[in-house]
């Protein structure tokens, strides 16, 4: 009998280790932004991540929205930006705001990206220099969800998750 608990007890701590281990860690808070690392399947990955300060409508039931900044150095992934709003979006229905800025968005499911390497340099410059950006998406059922991000402390998120993923 003993030796069966400690053989469940090894493999219960073995597999809690590992379950830690794939797990996102804290990099740091930075105002309304923060930095994780994630060691996956294909490497490192690091990014800055935010979620809205105000969603609309409240009515509408969807799941959490995040924007992200992520790098992934063995796949050659830099400044890749990509949101999520919380619900299936309709093909090509993303939009993000600051001041004059305008962009769109490509969608797959739940998530959006921007179109190449040049808009993601773009947004990103913007999303320095911002103090808010907001973003629009049409559901596959309908109804436009907008989320309003601050920018407060991006710089600071995107500089840690692109030094942790030099």
């Amino acid at each position: 009998m003993r030796i069966i608990t400690f053989i469940l007890f090894f493999f219960i701590l073995a597999f809690a280790n590992d379950l830690h281990a794939n797990q996102p860690i804290s990099g740091g808070k930075f105002k309304n932004w923060e930095t994780f690392t994630f060691n996956g399947n294909k490497g490192k990955i690091c990014f800055a991540q935010t979620k809205p300060v105000k969603r609309s409508p409240n009515s509408f039931k969807r799941g959490e929205s995040r924007l992200f900044v992520s790098f992934r150095p063995n796949e050659n992934i830099r400044d890749e930006v990509s949101v999520t709003s919380g619900h299936e979006y309709k093909s090509s229905s993303v939009s993000a705001k600051s001041g004059k800025n305008n962009f769109s968005f490509f969608s797959q499911d739940k998530f959006a990206w921007l179109l190449d390497e040049r808009e993601e340099q773009k947004f990103i410059k913007v999303m320095k220099r911002a103090t808010n950006l907001m973003i629009k998406g049409n559901s596959t059922k309908g109804t436009q969800s907008t989320d309003h991000y601050s920018m407060m402390g991006f710089t600071k998120a995107y500089n840690l998750a692109k030094k942790n993923c030099s």
